[in-house]
């Protein structure tokens, strides 16, 4: 096939296009060729990719192994910096610095400041304090610099060393449990470092000959950050009282701090005010954090926050802030938690199309699925489709918290045609749905009396690893059993309730087995009773005596006509005397139906009316 010539034309808007290749971004490429391709909804996620036998089946699995390749990467990485010179040779053009080992060794042993800024550089807190005496010792006098940077790394990290391996040490921290919504996930979600008295920052910003606004700002923000609000408060006033002025960080931490240290709403507003007042005087101009703080703070400040909070975002307007997804966030709560809903339509109208990058921690997709409004849930998506929003979700716990509302809330609104669409699409390669999901979509092909497609979601089932939860199993037999359909239907049916008990039968394996219990049974019973699976029925009905399990009498019922319909009057003898094992009530009625509706022999007739008289006796 011969080559298609370029044009001109073409080759001018490759290589030119009026910009110079130093204008473009390195990226600029990767990033054209990646907006060509779109994502497999039919395929797992895109770290699984290199190998397919560790592709996930279910959400266990997912959390397994995505968990199993991050703690492969950092034990890699372990070993390459603590053997750095066996990774000396650098292979990557360009140069990737991540993939070369980090220096996490000690070079400088003497005493010296060089020595200290080296254990700041490396983040080694108690080295670094160490190092700072060891100069103060010898008569060395050290740099203000020096020390505002050992300052803030004593303040950032809480006077200890950063956590490597998820095993914080057992002093100075406190559960912190209780207070976090949702799922524990790490061993460092369980603690809390908390602000010690006297501890090594204060220590030292006390032998400070010199203190200064950043070494008063990184003392206060430390506090504040490990929860010592009346001290940061205190250390502000003393800040003031030697004639210094806070910058915006100093500012920022202790509005966020604000509702700590005052009971009443009126209260905390009103210090909320003041320190903004302080601001002004101070000519500190606000940036998006301040304001972030602000509306955060103004959650925890009763009906005051509405009018507040909406003053706030028309201050932001007025000195050109674009309120971020935190912002908004806050916002939400204020109005949500006093029961007014009409603001979300306005946030939705103002950021539709926008593309968001994290300007503040608390920067994250809102989750505004809790007002059963569809048309609200389709704009938060569709702002998650925006650029690289879908970024803004958070790690894989939240995604799956998303998902997860956004699929139970497409379940209960929408048609199942639509549902079914959501479902192809988010499954597998976004989201794993966990039992209350299958069971929102159960209830959803339930009510659009789309029962058909049951045999299909139990594979799914299946392979997500939920058929060991008994109550979606009840909710899926349920279903099946309830009403009469046509016999294909009724077939499939009848295939999915035998997978259904040979999971009974597989007993106690590596994951917790199903116990038998009488509706699981007599609903299976059932389906195989529509489905003209007279041996299966028959075998299930056994295996209520096995199991000591009792029959409903509207299951004797179903089997004999079933039996009617065959003419089969051994079964149905056969039938009465099971009845009448279990000493159901109906026992009698059933016998004379049979009387009535088979032809038996004066054997069988005597054999009845014994049964009938011993239930009526045992009555």
């Amino acid at each position: 096939i011969p080559k298609k010539k370029t044009s001109s034309y073409q080759f001018d808007i490759v290589t030119n296009n009026n910009h110079s290749c130093s204008d473009r971004s390195k990226w600029a490429v990767l990033q054209a060729l990646a907006s060509t391709v779109n994502r497999d909804p039919t395929a797992p996620h895109y770290m699984f990719q290199d190998d397919p036998y560790l592709t996930p089946r279910t959400s266990a699995e997912f959390k397994l192994y995505s968990l199993s390749q991050e703690s492969g990467r950092m034990a890699a990485n372990h070993i390459v910096n603590k053997n750095p010179k066996f990774f000396q040779k650098d292979f990557a053009e360009p140069h990737i610095p991540c993939l070369m080992p980090e220096t996490m060794e000690l070079c400088i042993e003497e005493v010296s400041e060089a020595a200290l800024l080296e254990r700041i550089m490396l983040r080694k807190v108690k080295a670094a304090v160490d190092m700072y005496d060891q100069l103060l010792q010898a008569g060395t006098t050290v740099s203000p610099d020096a020390s505002n940077d050992l300052l803030d790394l004593i303040c950032l990290y809480g006077d200890r060393d950063p956590v490597q391996d998820d095993k914080p040490e057992a002093e100075d921290v406190q559960e912190e449990g209780r207070r976090r919504k949702g799922r524990l996930r790490r061993a460092s979600d369980l603690v809390r470092i908390v602000w010690r008295e006297n501890n090594n920052a204060e220590r030292i910003f006390n032998l400070l000959p010199e203190r200064d606004t950043r070494a008063y700002s990184a003392l206060i923000r430390g506090m504040v950050k490990y929860g010592a609000h009346v001290k940061a408060f205190n250390t502000y006033t003393d800040m003031l009282n030697n004639r210094l002025t806070a910058d915006v960080h100093t500012f920022n931490a202790l509005i966020s701090a604000a509702p700590e240290v005052r009971e009443r709403y009126t209260e905390k507003w009103d210090l909320i005010v003041d320190l903004l007042n302080q601001m002004n005087e101070q000519k500190v101009k606000p940036n998006l954090l301040t304001f972030n703080a602000l509306l955060k703070a103004l959650r925890r400040c009763g009906s005051l926050a509405r009018a507040q909070s909406l003053h706030t975002l028309s201050e932001m307007k007025a000195m050109g802030i674009a309120p971020s997804l935190a912002s908004f966030d806050h916002v939400l709560g204020i109005f949500y938690k006093a029961g007014q809903t009409d603001i979300l339509q306005e946030v939705m109208t103002e950021v539709a199309g926008r593309t968001f990058v994290a300007q503040d921690p608390d920067d994250g997709m809102p989750v505004c699925l809790d007002t059963k409004d569809i048309e609200a849930a389709y704009k938060v998506h569709d702002l998650l489709r925006v650029g690289e929003n879908w970024r803004m979700l958070g790690d894989s716990f939240q995604q799956s918290i998303y998902y997860g509302r956004m699929f139970n809330l497409l379940c209960m609104m929408e048609h199942i045609d639509v549902v079914l669409k959501w479902y192809k699409e988010l499954i597998p390669s976004l989201y794993y749905p966990n039992p209350q999901g299958m069971r929102d979509l159960l209830q959803a092909l339930d009510t659009d009396n789309r029962l058909d497609m049951i045999p299909q979601i139990w594979k799914d089932i299946r392979r997500m690893g939920h058929d060991n939860k008994s109550d979606l199993v009840d909710e899926l037999l349920s279903l099946m059993a309830r009403d009469k359909h046509s016999p294909e239907i009724q077939e499939s049916f009848a295939v999915c309730a035998l997978d259904v008990k040979s999971l009974y039968e597989q007993g106690q394996g590596a994951r917790m087995a199903l116990e038998w219990t009488a509706t699981a049974m007599t609903n299976i019973t059932s389906v195989l009773l529509a489905a003209q699976k007279k041996q299966q029925a028959w075998d299930m009905l056994k295996l209520f005596k096995t199991k000591n399990r009792v029959p409903s009498e509207e299951l004797m019922e179903e089997f004999l006509a079933s039996i009617k319909s065959s003419n089969d009057p051994q079964h149905a003898m056969e039938l009465v005397q099971i009845s009448a094992s279990f000493c159901l009530p109906s026992t009698p009625k059933l016998a004379e139906r049979v009387l009535q509706a088979f032809e038996l022999s004066e054997e069988q007739k005597t054999i009845l009316s014994e049964l009938e008289v011993s239930t009526e006796v045992s009555e």
